[in-house]
């Protein structure tokens, strides 16, 4: 019997998916090209809003609408009209917070044809005189208003992004509780559109009852009020901004830490016995494309790490895994950096987090007891890297005049792994 012959592999579609760029001034602020590209198009998809931006008499084509959920259903949806002319409707520009980064992701970038308009940032800057450079932009769309916590430094200008019209309101409602009620909002409305408006106020006195479009962007003028807590950007934050139960790496020692660990953007740390999850927790604010996991076994602790992320803006970057380790870090993605807090005469501890550890992971172990020390010179022998003693005094009052309380010291191990097997 003949083996039946070999099938042909599929061609690529000879046209590219055309990704275009609409704003709220719709049909009349596309460029020709644009245009010329939405006509052509077989197949025109988009969310329901920016499908109703195309005129039907203008754009002939087929209409889909994207279904719930997006992402998985992307490759399906652009191979079921493949060889057919595609235009993709985006809001503003396409590469920014939308639509364009996930057709990259899943069809790949080579297969794109990105024609950008306007994003609503672009046209806030341009309203308000503020350099685009020079701001600070966090995105609520799908995302816990507390992630804007990490945001707000004195003096910073930020836009939000917002998922519907009751956003600003709730900007308004964490920043009062942050400490920045005196700062200056503006809610920019339909930007670019012939609705466009902007709604003044501040965060201490936004009146949630004026009716806001669901399409809108948050301007906001930080100001720290007075007697709130400072946070700063650099790792050491005052160890009053964490909920602790004395289970906590003291501020001096946790910028030390930090300094080892040598956060870079995007990378992901295995922050192992979390107690109050202060080093995943400054590790996500050194750059916002970090991620984080905390290990931590006792229910009570672990909880308690998950309300501070709330409250230091870092979620739903930190996870929380409650459990003892070694057993907890299985199946965990393979992290970039790890330290070891707690736990660390654990059996297999140290073993379990060493090999996980990929080439050019770093581990960094911090201990006050002699036992742990003990382990920490033994692995310094067999792997390098630094052995160092961290001590801390602070000034206290003695009668009358004033002398050192020494805080106890730590050991603490950081080591970069040179290879496989090393």
């Amino acid at each position: 019997m003949s083996s039946a012959p070999p099938q042909p592999s599929p061609q690529p579609s000879p046209f590219p998916v055309s990704v275009v760029g609409i704003g709220a001034d719709g049909w009349d602020g596309l460029p020709e090209a644009s245009r010329r590209v939405l006509r052509e198009a077989e197949v025109l998809i988009g969310g329901p809003r920016q499908l109703q931006l195309a005129p039907a008499d203008a754009c002939p084509g087929e209409r889909v609408t994207w279904p719930s959920p997006l992402r998985e259903a992307v490759p399906g949806l652009i191979a079921g009209h493949d060889g057919r002319r595609i235009a993709v409707l985006a809001s503003g520009d396409p590469m920014f917070y939308g639509i364009g980064r996930t057709l990259a992701e899943t069809i790949g970038a080579d297969r794109l044809r990105v024609l950008p308009h306007p994003s609503s940032v672009s046209y806030a800057c341009a309203r308000l005189g503020w350099p685009l450079e020079t701001v600070e932009i966090v995105t609520l769309v799908g995302r816990p208003r507390a992630s804007l916590a990490g945001a707000l430094y004195d003096g910073r200008r930020l836009l939000v992004l917002s998922g519907n019209r009751h956003t600003p309101g709730q900007v308004a409602g964490l920043l009062r509780e942050k400490g920045y009620g005196g700062s200056r909002m503006r809610v920019l409305e339909q930007l670019g559109g012939p609705y466009e408006r902007i709604v003044d106020g501040a965060a201490d006195t936004w009146d949630d009852a004026v009716r806001l479009d669901a399409l809108n962007v948050v301007a906001v003028d930080c100001v720290r009020d007075p007697g709130a807590l400072r946070l700063g950007a650099v790792p050491g934050l005052p160890d009053e901004a964490y909920e602790h139960d004395g289970q906590l790496t003291k501020r001096y020692v946790r910028a030390a830490t930090l300094a080892a660990l040598a956060p870079a953007p995007g990378e992901l740390l295995w922050d192992v016995g979390g107690g109050s999850g202060s080093i995943g927790i400054e590790w996500l604010r050194a750059h916002r494309s970090c991620q984080a996991i905390a290990v931590e076994k006792d229910p009570e602790r672990a909880a308690r790490i998950g309300r501070n992320a709330v409250a230091l803006g870092v979620v739903p970057r930190l996870r929380v895994v409650t459990g003892p380790a070694p057993e907890a870090l299985a199946g965990l993605p393979v992290p970039d950096a790890v330290f070891i807090g707690g736990g660390l005469t654990a059996p297999g501890l140290l073993d379990a987090c060493w090999e996980a550890l990929p080439a050019g992971g770093r581990l960094v172990a911090n201990t006050v007891t002699l036992e742990s020390e003990a382990l920490l010179a033994d692995r310094y022998r067999a792997h390098g890297g630094e052995l160092v003693r961290l001590a801390v005094a602070a000034a206290v009052p003695v009668g009358g005049f004033t002398g050192w309380r020494q805080a106890m010291p730590v050991t603490q191990w950081s080591v970069t792994k040179s290879g496989v097997g090393a």
